[in-house]
């Protein structure tokens, strides 16, 4: 029996540089992907085969579906969904919505896509709220780190959903064997944190996750734990914040190099490794970062995303769909649901 083949819908107009890069990547996405995949795009149709003329590109294997607005970076989420309905986001999670594909990938306005795929999608059953969820580098391989901007203000239960959440895309995706999982926090002790991380600290405990306790802000870039959890407010300004390192580093060395040129030496005989260094730092590589807990898989690309992210980002949707990534977080919130409550329930 065949395969079915998962289908993506992509956003042609989100990002700084669509549809160019979008196109791109989807042309390097189905060439790598090739009968995995079936991608539609998701755009003004005008422009979207202006840039097929432009790569020369014939005979499209692509579905085409026109979205005559788009929504800007500038625009209010909400208003703007409610302004432009036939925008790319809108079309584009309705498409998952009714069936028409497994997947939506964006690097549009970022709050448009939350709230499209949240008013349209809703959250898988049993999750509270979605958590926009990344994979930073460290020293021991990858780190699932959420939420990273999706909740600025969270309760424990919030915490704790994205506890089993980032530990099932670890161990779906990056393939990590009983994630160990840790409450990003100011102390590794266990009374370290403000009210909110004491109260998880307790849930995490009780949990039949692999909790390894509180981790500070230096342990992440070690890989001292698999998943690192926190709300979305302190998450998006690490994230920021990570995403500086690769400027700040590639200035340091030019700034180097031009005062002294046994530095200027020492750089061309490290070229190579200076080269593997940017690359574990581009985001670029990891592609996107999935909305974990929309009844649907939603990934969220940066909006200067390149062609390659692009691809990857195709990638990572073909995965999560394939490996049914959604269905293990419904039955593993009900699990874990469950287990709290008996625990609950027997302290008092």
């Amino acid at each position: 029996m065949e395969k079915k083949r998962v289908r993506i819908a992509l956003d042609a107009m989100g990002g700084d540089f669509a549809p160019q890069s979008v196109v791109k990547g989807a042309i390097e996405a189905q060439k790598e992907l090739k009968d995995k995949v079936e991608l539609f795009l998701v755009g003004d149709k005008g422009k979207i085969n202006k840039e097929f003329s432009r790569l020369k590109v014939s005979n499209s294997p692509f579905g085409l579906i026109h979205a005559p607005e788009f929504i800007t970076m500038a625009d209010n989420p909400i208003d703007a969904l409610k302004r432009k309905k036939d925008s790319s986001i809108s079309l584009g999670i309705n498409l998952v919505k009714k069936g028409g594909t497994d997947a939506f990938v964006s690097g549009g306005n970022t709050g448009a896509v939350m709230a499209s795929a949240l008013l349209t999608l809703g959250r898988i059953e049993g999750a509270l709220r979605p958590a926009i969820t990344t994979c930073l580098p460290s020293e021991k391989g990858v780190v699932v780190f959420l939420d990273g901007g999706a909740n600025t203000d969270c309760r424990p239960q919030n915490l704790f959903q994205f506890g089993v959440m980032g530990s099932i895309y670890a161990n779906s995706i990056l393939k990590i064997d009983n994630p160990k999982v840790g409450l990003l926090s100011i102390g590794v002790e266990q009374t370290k944190g403000n009210e909110l991380i004491l109260e998880s600290y307790k849930l995490f405990s009780n949990s039949c996750l692999n909790f390894v306790g509180n981790v500070e802000g230096r342990d992440v870039l070690k890989g001292t734990c698999d998943v690192v959890v926190c709300d979305g407010f302190v998450g998006n300004i690490v994230l920021k914040f990570a995403e500086s390192f690769d400027g700040f580093l590639t200035s340091l060395v030019k700034k180097r190099v031009k005062k002294s040129p046994l530095f200027r030496l020492g750089a061309f005989l490290l070229k190579i490794s200076i080269r593997d260094l940017r690359k574990t730092l581009d985001y670029a590589e990891y592609g996107g970062a999935p909305l974990l807990g929309v009844d649907g898989v939603c990934i969220i690309c940066h909006g200067d995303s390149s062609s390659k992210a692009i691809k990857n980002a195709c990638k990572l949707a073909c995965d999560m769909v394939e490996n049914e990534v959604n269905k293990t977080i419904k039955d593993k919130l009900a699990e874990n649901s469950k287990a709290l409550k008996e625990i609950n329930e027997l302290k008092n």
